[in-house]
């Protein structure tokens, strides 16, 4: 007798081959720099310059960034306002070549929810002027530029690119000259005249401007600060003018974070494009702060400092190590881990397959966890908001593990045998290469495990990510070593081969029985492709298991014959391609938010957003955030067993906790972000909020009652 793990993994080869082909091409790619220009699926962005009579000393050159945002996108100011970065540059000159500030066009107001913006939309050029030495020598000026930018729209997300650009020394570069005197043209003028002063008023900021175009009398003014951290930007400032020219009384930031005595600033008039820049001295002192400065926002909100990272490389990979181990007991890894107590029972008396079959497990576990790592790190390094996990984001590669467990089930309860389906020469191949068995399903554990995180995987995973990648791929390593670790002793300890029962009839039942967990499986994948395309897109995948499911009894079962496995083959193929072409469009749609779905099943939880983080806090109220996704099975665990406990309802009732969940089922580039700032790279991830601490604290993994209700019980204030 021929036993399923041999039988069923040159198959399962081709389909996790195809699965994660499906992957990739589900995934949205990021265009690299190439020479002046970077393109992203948010802007384009260009290194351009100006000298019209070429490269010559004492003679005026510019350079300058130019990007066109997508719709509806944009990019900041010196001054971001309430939340986001402005855009940096790092030149690379010749020697004795330098470069200026950025001259800053005037920005345009962005208002984000309760919160005000500063930055830009549309075509933009951030100029900066060059100066030449006179001994300057060559043909051309080569020039290097670094430039950083975050681009915003109901999310952020951080670009950046290297750019180069050779400028000839001795011919005109003058085709971007319409641009470079748009760009003049937009930026704030001073005027001589002009004269402004400002005095602290209980918690606002009067402010005198004389001087201004008289055309702009009577006319309603925008205040842009360049100090970050001064006013409340969203407030309507109390304007009047009179014969003295404009006073407006601005309201403080209640955080504020600096006290300039000179204070420069843009007043543009509305209708007007180009503002007036001015200097504004402030007469009073000004009182000492009481707040830290505020920690630029990676979205359109306010967030918290994240947590000090508390471990280093050595107990990363310690951690790494123990989590990849405790991997081993998450439900998402029994099906695979069934495959190897079959194998087990194959070589129990067979010391040294048993061994070798263990080495393989392990290469392919570790191999498969560095390989997913240097996807997930590649992808995050050209500006991707990913996570570990990424892959069952996908409702591709959701749908293909779907079919690859479909088919192994059905392989294991004998519906069909692989042999049968598959050429001669493949089935030679697996004769010559018995180890790949255990490689590939070493694969495929990861495939599958790779969603969970077990306790101690949290904190080494959020560190790995901010590491140089050969640091963070051995931390990844160290996770795959520990996964495949108590296999590995296993297949190594004689004791364990003799513990197992002598092959015999009762393997047969016991390879049915094996078929449970893959279709146990396949049910859970189901679910969290409904969670991700809705109920028609989970139909539309059981509609197209059961054609597989056709095409492999027709092509595959023992009990036919020839002809009979020629007609229902034929007929097997044309109905699966009729269920592609219609389950197809299904599985390409967004869900539509129902009752039920994991962000609002419960009306005591709402769905996240750093802004209800923001105005929970700001009302006094503790917040509690679950990340979750219904891929996560150590998430759902949790939901409904510590989450669903009435002591914790109860406490959480009892301190007036705002519930929020960040559901991460589908990609979401603000919640990848926000995970990233907690110092964490996958899901589940418990952060509870307290109103006035410097930041967020974090549970384990695997939540207790007794945790929650403590850490609930800690909070300031709270009972004793």
């Amino acid at each position: 007798m021929k036993l399923p793990v041999v039988h069923a993994l040159p198959g399962l080869a081709r389909g996790l081959l195809a699965s994660l082909a499906l992957a990739a091409a589900a995934l949205p790619i990021v265009a690299a720099a190439q020479g002046a220009v970077v393109t992203t699926p948010q802007v384009r962005a260009e290194l351009v310059a100006h000298a019209p009579e070429g490269v010559t000393p004492g003679k005026p050159l510019w350079l300058g960034l130019k990007i066109d945002h997508q719709p509806h996108w944009h990019t900041y100011w010196k001054n971001p306002g309430d939340s986001g970065l402005p855009t940096t540059f790092d030149w690379t000159l010749p020697a004795g070549v330098t470069a200026g500030e950025i001259e800053w066009p005037t920005p345009s107001r962005l208002p984000i929810g309760p919160l005000m913006n500063y930055g830009y939309e549309g075509t933009l050029l951030l100029p900066v002027a060059v100066t030449v030495p006179a001994d300057f020598r060559g043909d051309a000026l080569q020039v290097a530029l670094r430039a950083d930018w975050l681009v915003c729209k109901d999310v952020c997300i951080p670009e950046g690119g290297d750019f180069r650009l050779s400028v000839p020394a001795r011919a005109a570069t003058a085709g971007h000259g319409a641009l470079f005197a748009a760009a003049r043209d937009a930026a704030p003028r001073a005027l001589p005249d002009t004269r402004a002063s400002a005095a602290l008023d209980g918690n606002a900021l009067v402010v005198k401007v004389a001087g201004l175009p008289a055309a702009w009398q009577g006319r309603e003014l925008a205040f842009f600060p360049e100090t970050a951290g001064v006013i409340e930007n969203a407030a309507k400032p109390q304007a009047a003018w009179d014969a003295g020219g404009w006073t407006a009384r601005v309201p403080l930031d209640p955080q504020r974070s600096e006290g300039p005595a000179l204070m420069p600033a843009v007043f543009v008039a509305a209708g007007e494009t180009t503002g007036v820049r001015v200097e504004v001295a402030v007469t009073t002192p000004w009182p000492a702060t009481s707040a830290p400065a505020p920690l630029p926002a990676l979205g359109d909100a306010v967030v918290t400092p994240p947590p000090a990272p508390a471990i280093g490389l050595g107990l990363a990979l310690l951690f790494a190590l123990v989590g990849g181990a405790l991997l081993n007991l998450m439900p998402c890894v029994f099906p695979v881990l069934s495959l190897k107590v079959l194998g087990f029972a194959t070589h129990a008396g067979e010391r040294r397959q048993l061994l070798a079959g263990g080495l393989a497990y392990t290469a392919g576990v570790v191999l498969s966890f560095v390989a997913l790592a240097a996807l997930l790190l590649a992808l995050r390094a050209g500006g991707e908001q990913l996570g570990w996990g990424f892959q069952l984001q996908s409702p591709a590669f959701v749908a293909a593990l779907a079919a690859l467990f479909t088919l192994i089930g059905l392989n294991l309860a004998g519906l069909f045998e692989f042999g049968s389906v598959l050429p001669s020469s493949w089935a030679a191949a697996r004769a010559r290469h018995p180890l790949a068995d255990s490689l590939l399903t070493g694969v495929l554990a990861v495939a599958v495990a790779s969603p969970c995180t077990a306790p101690f995987m949290g904190a080494s995973l959020g560190l790995a990510v901010t590491l140089p990648t050969g640091e963070a791929l051995a931390v990844f390593a160290a996770l795959g070593l520990g996964m495949a670790l108590p296999y590995l002793a296993a297949s190594a300890w004689p004791a364990v081969a003799r513990a197992l029962p002598r092959p015999g009839p009762w393997m047969a039942h016991f390879r049915s029985l094996m078929a449970f967990p893959m279709f146990a499986t396949v049910v859970w994948l189901v679910w969290v492709l409904g969670q991700q395309v809705g109920i028609d897109g989970a139909a539309a995948l059981l509609g197209l298991l059961v054609a597989l499911a056709f095409v492999a009894w027709a092509l595959g079962s023992p009990t036919l014959g020839r002809r009979a496995r020629g007609a229902f083959g034929a007929l097997s193929v044309l109905l699966l391609a009729a269920a592609l072409s219609w389950a197809l469009p299904s599985l390409r749609q967004e869900a539509i938010a129902q009752p039920g779905s994991s962000a609002s099943a419960d009306e005591a939880w709402q769905p996240w957003s750093s802004e209800r983080v923001a105005a929970g806090l700001a009302e006094g109220r503790p917040v509690f955030v679950d990340f979750t996704a219904a891929w996560c099975v150590t998430c759902q665990f949790n939901k409904r067993t510590t989450l669903a406990d009435e002591r914790v309802k109860t406490a959480f009732a009892g301190r007036d906790v705002l519930l929020l969940r960040a559901d991460w089922t589908r990609r979401d580039a603000a919640i990848s972000a926000e995970l990233s700032r907690l110092g964490r790279s996958g899901v589940p991830v418990y952060a509870l909020y307290a109103p006035g601490a410097a930041g967020p604290r974090l549970l384990s993994e695997i939540l207790s009652v007794d945790e929650v209700t403590g850490a609930l019980a800690a909070l300031p204030g709270a009972p004793s």
